[in-house]
């Protein structure tokens, strides 16, 4: 059975545009075939619906880049441990599927598609298995964690550490998930902002949003000793080990985070790199970690942290939004740049950035967790 991208692909176009209906229609129809399965979704389905498209829509058009689809796959088998995923659950899941990119592409639909799906499908499925299959002997499916600090830092920010009961190993620029014993099932992720300690504690960086079940609760209902779940780590954005380029970092909001626990696993590997660090807020008071940011830069004296307010008048430092203050200094060409944030935000400054001469292989980006 061979991979055939090019009719994944043109197929898979074709049901891009009604991503919302298509995401009800296949959450319907599995629920429908395999009624056992819905205790394993949370309640409201907004928020799933949403990481099934994005993560499909991954798999789809990385199906050109083996490399990086396998890691991905694996990285996502491991993750889906700690819903209970099982093996037979793939066969369900993988009918569900089909069935509606059938429906939804029927206008286009041929046998010769229809095996290009099964084939994708069945190549996907079998790497997430096996990669979940493996992990299964080293690693737990989830985490508990003790809440040890929680420093409420605006209104809707909070910075919350974290000891996991068991060792949990990541990267400096990771992320992981986190379920609340208010919200079981209800599952959401965040950045760690800090590389990795000896301890075993964790940093996260915690704004809430409307209608966020599990960010408010973290921000205004936890409390020092409580307990949380953690799902793996995961997440690709991480500093090059052997590069010696200078480095430039954009942080958008809470999505420092990440960027933090990058410049800190820099400085602990002994590189002196100059680290430009913007960090951007609405207004001064939304510098929540400013601070501990400039106690870094004063012991590391090849960082700078810039901090720019977009909201705010009569800010007497950098005022402007993001993008438009990158563009303000010499050339970034030359450096490794992370950027990290809303997606608007990080949507428009990769574009500047390469419109500047910067290559994409040389910009790390993540959206804020």
């Amino acid at each position: 059975m061979s991979l055939n991208p090019r009719l994944v692909k043109e197929s898979f176009s074709v049901v891009e545009p009604v991503a919302d209906k298509a995401a009800a229609y296949f959450y319907g129809r599995l629920f429908a075939e395999n009624p056992h399965l819905r205790g394993m979704f949370p309640p409201a389905m907004d928020v799933q619906r949403d990481r099934l498209f994005s993560a499909l829509t991954r798999i789809v058009w990385s199906l050109d880049s083996p490399d990086s689809l396998a890691g991905f796959l694996a990285q996502l088998g491991r993750d889906h441990r700690k819903y209970g995923v099982i093996t037979e659950h793939y066969t369900a899941v993988g009918s569900a599927l089909l069935a509606t990119i059938r429906h939804f592409a029927r206008d286009i639909w041929t046998d010769e598609i229809e095996a290009a799906w099964v084939a994708a499908y069945t190549v996907a499925a079998d790497l997430m298995v096996e990669s979940a299959e493996a992990d299964a002997g080293v690693s737990p499916a989830w985490w508990l964690a003790e809440v040890v600090d929680h420093e409420r830092r605006a209104r809707d920010i909070a910075v919350l550490t974290l000891r996991p009961t068991q060792r949990l190993p990541y990267t400096a620029g990771q992320y992981v998930n986190v379920q609340t014993a208010r919200w079981p099932r209800v599952w959401r992720t965040f950045s760690i902002a800090n590389a990795p300690r000896t301890d075993n504690t964790i940093r996260l960086h915690v704004r809430s949003i409307q209608g966020g079940w599990v960010s408010t609760t973290l921000i205004r209902d936890t409390r020092i000793g409580d307990t949380v779940m953690l799902g793996p780590p995961v997440g690709t954005m991480s500093a090059p080990e052997r590069s010696a380029r200078d480095i430039l970092c954009v942080a958008g909001g809470t999505g420092l985070a990440p960027l933090k626990a990058i410049i800190e696993h820099v400085i602990a590997s002994g590189r002196r790199p100059n680290i430009h660090l913007l960090v951007g807020a609405r207004s001064a008071a939304e510098l929540y970690d400013l601070p501990d940011l400039i106690r870094m830069e004063s012991s590391f004296p090849w960082l700078r942290v810039l901090p720019v307010v977009s909201g705010d008048p009569c800010y007497d430092g950098m005022r402007g939004h993001l993008p438009d203050v990158v563009e303000r200094f010499h050339s970034w060409a030359e450096h490794e740049v992370f950027v990290c944030g809303p997606p608007a935000m990080v949507n428009e400054t990769v574009r500047r950035l390469q419109l500047g001469g910067v290559p994409l292989t040389r910009i790390h980006r993540d959206i804020v967790h």
